[in-house]
């Protein structure tokens, strides 16, 4: 599983790069460089530590869901498992962190079909934490709200059908009339089960809660990103117009189901940067590119260290993981 995934992440990492040498011609490499000289760099520190307070929030979360369905494991083999599948930020939707149901697998034989739907309740409380705080600061900062409404409606109505047994029930029914979903009859009873017990009330607010937590400290840290920068000292970004330009950003950027939203968080970033507060365009990339390093490649960085710890402790090779 985890080979399977290799080759992606390489690509991913390719067109990162070119991502970012795309939003750099548009910048000028010269303003670029300029702006960058600019940047308090001390302030990098603390944005560093939010996105590692984000982590730790949402293993939380992992570590709750894991108790909801019963799995059984040592918290701090969970904390390796989950930090693991941070290598597979990079991969579209976030699809490959089902990593972690094989690494669950592994280490105490709970069936994938158990314990993936934890993917599908992380997803659904990220996008309604992201876009809770994107629609309460775009109150605030006074912006347009309505296509972070729509993108919210669609999310509540998921909530709505997997939290009904009798609707799931009648989709499912209607899905194993297909020859091949069929075969995966009890798979998906399984799965089923579980996501209804992840999104019941009580499971779904804990949920929620700890994500607007996680989620805020990255808004934080993109406030503090642009306005470390001396050049822009008459500009003030405020904390909700920043909240609204990080939440808004890394939903489109996720609703593309592209590999981490590249291309499409980074470009409405730096547009939100350029259009509501008037920043130049080479601070506005500046800025997007110095968050995008403390949310999302810095996650790939402790994933990979991550995996290293965990084949050490656990003596087994993901390589060979893979091949079974």
């Amino acid at each position: 599983m985890f080979a399977k995934y290799k080759r992606k992440i390489i690509y991913s990492v390719i067109f990162g790069a070119i991502v970012y040498l795309g939003l750099s011609f548009y910048a000028s490499f010269s303003q670029l460089a300029v702006a960058f000289g600019k940047f308090q760099w001390l302030m990098f520190i603390p944005v560093l530590l939010l996105s590692l307070a984000n982590y730790a929030a949402r293993y939380l979360k992992y570590q709750y869901y894991t108790n909801v369905l019963g799995i059984k494991i040592e918290w701090k083999m969970n904390m390796l498992i989950f930090m693991s599948a941070f290598v597979m930020s990079v991969t579209p939707g976030k699809l490959g962190e089902v990593f972690k149901s094989y690494l669950l697998k592994e280490q105490n034989g709970t069936p994938i079909s158990k314990s993936a739907p934890i993917i599908l309740a992380e997803r659904i409380t990220d996008f309604i934490s992201l876009i809770m705080l994107s629609i309460f600061s775009a109150l605030l900062f006074g912006y347009d709200q309505r296509l972070i409404i729509v993108v919210g409606i669609f999310f509540v109505l998921v909530v709505i059908v997997l939290s009904s047994k009798k609707i799931s029930h009648y989709i499912i029914e209607q899905l194993e009339k297909i020859k091949f979903i069929s075969k995966f009859s009890v798979k998906i009873h399984t799965a089923y089960d579980s996501i209804y017990s992840l999104i019941k009330f009580k499971h779904l607010l804990v949920a929620i809660i700890i994500s607007l937590f996680a989620w805020f400290f990255e808004c934080y840290g993109t406030y503090i990103v642009i306005n470390s920068f001396g050049i822009e000292n008459l500009i003030h970004v405020d904390i909700f117009a920043s909240t609204f330009i990080y939440g808004f950003a890394t939903i489109a950027g996720s609703v593309t189901m592209l590999p981490g939203g590249l291309g499409a968080t980074d470009a409405s970033m730096t547009y939100l940067f350029i259009s509501l507060k008037n920043i130049s365009e080479s601070v506005s990339v500046a800025a997007t590119l110095l968050v995008r390093i403390a949310t999302l490649w810095f996650a790939v960085i402790i994933g990979i260290i991550a995996i290293v710890f965990y084949q050490k402790i656990s003596h087994r090779n993901l390589n060979e993981l893979a091949v079974q």
